[in-house]
């Protein structure tokens, strides 16, 4: 087994609480670190576990767990855990892991879930759409559709999501988040194949030639996953298709990060905004 068999990874560092006095890692702290790998690759999917479950009627429990130990991992190393869908039958399914140093395999392990009712915890059908989304993830298949078009189609889903993110966690008054601008700008909604809206994100004109995007929001469980950098894109793409050189935004200082990742500088000062503190940031559009 070697890295090029797995499509996701997840990183870890081993922590000094996670190993012995020889300075190398318990043994049942790998499982530890396959169930966190396995939590991450449900963000990949563009799932929010919680609720992608509810809507299919089940939920998963482990039913095995094996791992075959080849060499141990140490204190302070970094480590790349694999995981990958690698069987789906009736009601189970089961996953592959591998831990890496590097290119050093280190341990290897089989989780094997049962679909199964919440309630009674009897196993059920895996139900065919999440199947798809299984081998279609495992195929290289893109997991979000995002749509772009006006207020009054995409509207109550880019409203759910702003409702939970502005809202609810972060406690924008409702007044202050919804204005007129909504019904003039251009909205783009990311769904993931259960068709739940996860992110959403406007654009419009501040001034001939420069974009303005706003009011970006993604679900609290996907932030980092790739979800927003998908969405960011698909909005700079229109706003360089239809001509403008640039694109500006007032980013909130915790996502600052974020955007330089995607080209983005800040400049002026700092300043707040409902009672955040936000910094302007902007960044050239190619033709």
């Amino acid at each position: 087994m070697n890295r090029q068999d797995f499509r996701f990874f997840h990183r870890l560092r081993v922590r000094w609480a996670e190993v012995d006095m020889q300075k190398i890692v318990f043994n049942a702290h790998y499982l530890m670190y396959f169930d966190t790998a396995l939590a991450d690759y449900w963000r990949a999917l563009a799932l929010p576990y919680e609720e992608a479950m509810h809507q299919l009627g089940g939920d998963l429990y482990v039913k095995k767990a094996t791992v075959e130990f080849n060499a141990s991992a140490r204190m302070d190393d970094r480590l790349d855990v694999g995981l990958r869908c690698s069987r789906i039958g009736n009601s189970s399914m089961a996953f592959t892991g591998a831990i890496f140093r590097g290119e050093h395999l280190l341990i290897t392990c089989e989780l094997i879930y049962v679909f199964a009712d919440p309630v009674t915890q009897t196993s059920s059908p895996v139900p065919p759409l999440l199947r798809e989304i299984l081998t279609g993830y495992e195929a290289g298949e893109p997991m979000l559709n995002i749509r772009c078009g006006a207020w009054s189609d995409l509207g109550p889903d880019a409203k759910k999501i702003r409702t939970h993110v502005f809202i609810e966690e972060q406690r924008i008054p409702a007044d202050m988040e919804w204005d007129e601008a909504d019904a003039a700008a251009l909205h783009a909604v990311a769904y993931n194949r259960l068709g739940q809206p996860v992110a959403t994100g406007r654009l419009m004109q501040s001034a001939p030639g420069v974009a303005r995007l706003g009011r970006i929001a993604v679900h609290k469980v996907l932030r980092g996953s790739g979800v927003g950098r998908n969405l960011m894109q698909a909005l700079l793409d229109i706003a360089a298709q239809r001509g403008d050189r640039k694109a500006l935004l007032h980013a909130q200082r915790t996502a600052q990060a974020f955007y330089l990742g995607l080209g983005f500088q800040p400049h002026g000062e700092p300043f707040d905004d409902a009672g955040i503190a936000h910094i302007e940031m902007s960044r050239p559009l190619g033709h």
